[in-house]
């Protein structure tokens, strides 16, 4: 027999989680209410879901600054447009000043996206900062040019003058580094974790299975 879907507008297990988060909720959250400031929503209705919620927006504004520094950074040492995950790119082709396949990149960089890596390795190519040697048979790699090194030199050295040294200027903010190193290398495991039982257990979108 076919399974109905509820209709109410939320389930049952939904208003007993809405009803124990309201009872859970901390004293920061509680006092946030009270102002009228209210983090609750559709994907945050308990405290833990607000917690995580307000991490991942966090994330998301981080990797678009994050993104936009690079670009910026990046202008400052040539005049080439290179989106923010095209300058990392560079520089982990860079990291260790040794040649990486785009395997290891992929890797290194947490990507599964091999095409659009690809296309960004053409585009540092003719842009003269990458070079690629080897071939299918032996084995691809790819490496920074002279013109790539000097450039990402640069950008090291524009990145220690600002970033790093707005870092170093707040107080115990190191050690902050090392404890978000640490939990955002543990949230990546569990992402790709619950990914991988998400896409094991997908049901099909057409409505509940009979």
């Amino acid at each position: 027999m076919a399974r109905k879907r509820d209709t109410s507008g939320k389930s049952e297990t939904g208003s007993k989680r809405e009803a124990s988060g309201k009872r859970e909720m901390t004293g920061k959250q509680a006092a946030a209410e009270q102002a009228g400031f209210d983090r609750r929503w559709h994907l945050a209705e308990t405290p833990a879901e607000v917690d995580m919620t307000e991490l991942e927006f966090a994330v998301m504004r981080t990797f678009e600054s994050f993104g936009r520094w690079q670009s910026e950074c990046l202008a400052g040492c040539i005049d080439f447009a290179a989106s923010g995950p095209e300058n990392a790119l560079l520089h982990v082709i860079r990291m260790n000043d040794r040649p990486k396949s785009v395997k290891e990149l992929a890797r290194l960089m947490n990507r599964d996206d091999i095409p659009n890596i690809q296309y960004s390795l053409r585009k540092l190519i003719a842009a003269g900062l990458v070079e690629r040697s080897g071939t299918a048979r032996t084995g691809v790699s790819y490496s920074v040019t002279p013109l790539g090194h000097e450039v990402t030199e640069t950008f090291a050295e524009i990145r220690r003058a600002l970033l790093i040294a707005a870092i170093e200027s707040v107080p115990g903010f190191a050690d902050r580094l090392a404890d978000a190193t640490r939990t955002l290398n543990l949230l990546t495991g569990i992402y790709e974790e619950v990914s991988r039982v998400a896409a094991t257990h997908r049901r099909p979108r057409d409505g509940w299975a009979t």
